[in-house]
């Protein structure tokens, strides 16, 4: 993955002009098309299986040291930040919207064809990006990219530079979190920077590519986690804290409003909690998109029915590569909710003193899992959450997953391969082989639901009551399936 990003030339590397400057690091060299897509396809299929490895190690008893994967961690995004963006065009996309919002344009209405037509240096590149789209980005997203376009200048890769140093911090900031939430156990700790910190899926999509997805996936990871139960009791302070985190992650990303509704499944006992959430989400969400007004959601309604090149529809018709009939949108919406409730009911009640995480990942696998649009990275949304929930036989299914949703979207930036061969089989790889394995992962979720084999080891008690909140939120917290499971 850092070979084929130094790489100016390379299919997974948008060409971007830079100016003088030490950054990005980049080896004025042209890399094979056939080099990088089997390159990075054998990267992304070692990075998974090197994470389940991991994994399966930690279950029998293996204990990596923190330091280790967190420091081999920080080396990863060091590297990563300071090449060129790698994988996809979506940093340009920001950068764009970023030059329109500094100049005064609205980025929810001006498309980056029209920004090229006025002649401004970034506006030029709208070639590689959705030239005819407008943003699709929540207010503090285009606030972020406004900010980068401020430093940046008139460089699209200066602005993309400090978007991919914004994200590094992020994403390891969510590792930090992560090890402080989990220090007590050293297997659900290590368990942890397997799933997030060290896992080269996460970072190939979140720092390599720079999206920004890990901008709300860390305010949402903050929020779950603000949520906490003292025995069934839970402060409608933490509450508020929850549902205003919340909002923030979908101030970034309308799609994290999913999440809110994991939220109210935590509460839907506590009238108060519930409207402290609510109030505490309505004071970051609404005035955000007051602001920007209603365009955003005349953008969206526009993509509604897209079907991305990784999902399993690929493997129903030819057609679906485009846009869905709108009865097949419906039913696909219909299935949505009803695996949302397949996994409410049927997974265990866990980690204790969290009550919304198991929430929020049945919510977040089954958008993942069943929704037509998705990206690899949109996987952030339950990867950090899956990290704080006890390890369990879902551990291997988001990891397949993600990893064939990786493939299928590398090399990232080139849109025609040569030679021919290996534009065949990109599209073999891309639109037969990675849908069949992403159906097969929709299966083994369904087929975990239905058994309950969730292969959850019964853990220790809790700690002691006089110790810190947070450690007996952190403490060994795995439930064994419950026979007979309480009624929503």
């Amino acid at each position: 993955m850092i070979a084929t990003s130094a790489a100016r030339y390379s299919a997974s590397v948008p060409l971007i002009p830079r100016p003088a400057g030490p950054l990005p690091v980049e080896l004025p060299v042209r890399l094979p098309d056939a080099v990088a897509t089997l390159g990075l396809w054998a990267a992304a299929v070692l990075g998974g299986g090197g994470v389940i490895a991991g994994l399966a190690a930690v279950s029998r008893g293996a204990r990596y040291p923190a330091w280790l994967l967190m420091g081999t961690a920080l080396v990863a995004i060091a590297a990563l930040t300071a090449l060129p963006p790698a994988g996809s065009t979506d940093t340009v996309s920001y950068a764009t919207y970023g030059r329109m919002a500094l100049l005064g344009h609205n980025p929810y209405v001006m498309t980056p064809e029209q920004l090229k037509h006025t002649g401004d240096p970034v506006g030029q590149l709208a070639n590689l990006i959705w030239r005819r789209h407008p943003s699709l980005y929540g207010p503090l997203a285009t606030a972020e990219q406004w900010a980068a376009a401020k430093l940046g200048g008139t460089s699209a890769i200066r602005i993309v530079a400090w978007l991919k140093l914004w994200n590094a911090i992020a994403f390891a900031a969510v590792m930090l979190v992560l090890d402080r939430l989990l220090r007590g156990d050293p297997a659900r700790r290590a368990r942890a920077h397997l799933l997030w910190s060290v896992n080269p899926l996460m970072l190939w999509g979140l720092v390599a590519a720079g999206h920004l997805d890990v901008l709300a996936a860390a305010a949402a990871l903050l929020g779950l986690t603000a949520l906490r139960a003292r025995g069934t009791t839970i402060r409608p302070a933490a509450a508020l804290a929850a549902g205003m985190l919340v909002g923030v992650a979908a101030d970034f990303m309308l799609t994290y409003l999913l999440l809110g509704l994991a939220v109210a499944w935590a509460l839907r006992r506590s009238v108060a909690g519930l409207a402290a959430a609510l109030a505490g989400m309505c004071a970051t969400l609404l005035p955000a998109y007051a602001l920007i007004g209603t365009a955003i959601f005349r953008s969206l309604a526009k993509r509604q029915g897209k079907v991305s090149a990784d999902t399993f529809y690929q493997l129903i018709s030819a057609a679906y590569r485009h846009t869905l009939p709108h009865s097949v949108s419906l039913l696909i919406g219909l299935a949505f909710v009803g695996l949302a409730l397949l996994l409410l009911w049927r997974m265990p009640d866990a980690p204790a003193g969290l009550p919304a995480i198991m929430p929020a990942l049945a919510i977040g696998l089954a958008w993942l899992f069943i929704w037509y649009y998705q990206l690899p990275w949109y996987d952030t949304m339950a990867i950090g959450v899956l990290a704080i929930y006890p390890a369990s036989r879902l551990d291997w299914v988001v990891t397949g997953q993600l990893t064939a949703a990786t493939v299928a979207l590398m090399p990232g930036a080139t849109a025609t391969l040569h030679p021919h061969w290996v534009a065949r089989l990109d599209y073999l790889v891309a639109f037969r082989l990675m849908p069949a394995v992403l159906f097969l992962a929709l299966v083994a979720l369904v087929w975990l639901c239905l058994s309950r084999a969730w292969g959850i080891a019964a853990q220790p008690a809790l700690r002691s009551p006089d110790l810190p909140a947070l450690e007996r939120a952190a403490a060994p917290d795995r439930l064994m399936p419950r026979p007979v499971r309480q009624a929503a």
